[in-house]
């Protein structure tokens, strides 16, 4: 059964996603060759409470850090380690702020510097999956008209969607009902109702979508090496739409990529 949230409690989430983004666009300025996860994490750390935040996913299930780090091949929740970002990687840094007690989810994957053809491609993709499923996110429609939607962007442009994580509900929890697959028929799952706030978070690999977790319980990698991108949003469904809570653009540029 889907939580459904008052106006004033989207509001308290809109909050915590505008300080979201905010921090978002910092880490967009620092992210280049010779920069380590770790440093990203501990300026995220800071950041947040220099604001009075907190990192939400710090410690939820024993999880040590405030960002998930995951480069190249890696899905998602990889641990930011110490080795320092190289020339033509990419990086995800998906992070949940609490505010006041109120949660905002988003992931960004971003290049390091000049990346391939390739590369780009992907990333074009998968956010142009996100914009494709978020456009979805209205009343009366089912979860399974945005996880269709993401599918289709994605495999007419040559990419698997990773099926082992999804998007989910979120308000006061990180994890809330309902589950939002990105994959699946447009005319299945929970209808949509105004006051439900949800997580819509492809995950485009250039490969297999499989999944392989390593032995720290966390990391999840690509099976056969190639590479993921991850975009992530926090949506509310209301009358007027989709309201992104983590938007990161200003008005007038939602964000959503142009014709590749």
């Amino acid at each position: 059964m889907a939580l459904i949230k008052t106006k004033e409690e989207i509001r308290r989430m809109e909050k915590a996603g505008k300080l979201l983004a905010a921090c978002h666009r910092e880490i967009a300025k620092r992210i280049r060759p010779g920069i380590t996860p770790q440093e990203i994490d501990r300026f995220v750390e800071e950041y947040l409470e220099r604001h009075g935040a907190s990192a939400e996913q710090k410690g939820y299930m024993g999880y040590p850090y405030a960002t998930c780090a995951s480069i190249n091949d890696v899905i998602c929740h990889g641990m930011p380690g110490d080795e320092p970002l190289r020339e033509g990687d990419i990086i995800t840094v998906d992070f949940v702020v609490n505010l006041n007690g109120w949660l905002a989810d988003s992931a960004w994957s971003y290049p390091v510097g000049t990346v391939s053809k390739e590369t780009e491609r992907l990333l074009f993709a998968t956010r142009k999956a996100l914009y494709a499923g978020i456009r979805q996110a209205v009343p009366g429609n089912r979860i399974g008209h945005i996880s269709h939607a993401i599918q289709i962007q994605a495999e007419t442009r040559g990419f698997s969607v990773v099926r082992q994580f999804i998007g989910h509900g979120i308000g006061q929890r990180i994890h809330e009902p309902p589950d939002v697959p990105h994959f699946g028929l447009p005319d299945s799952g929970p209808v949509l109702r105004e006051g439900m706030v949800i997580t819509i978070e492809p995950m485009l690999n250039t490969g297999s979508h499989q999944a392989r977790i390593e032995a720290d319980g966390w990391t999840a990698r690509t099976v056969d090496g190639g590479l993921s991108a991850q975009y992530e949003h926090t949506v509310a469904i209301t009358d007027d739409g989709p309201l992104v809570l983590t938007e990161q653009y200003t008005e007038g540029d939602s964000g959503e990529p142009r014709q590749m």
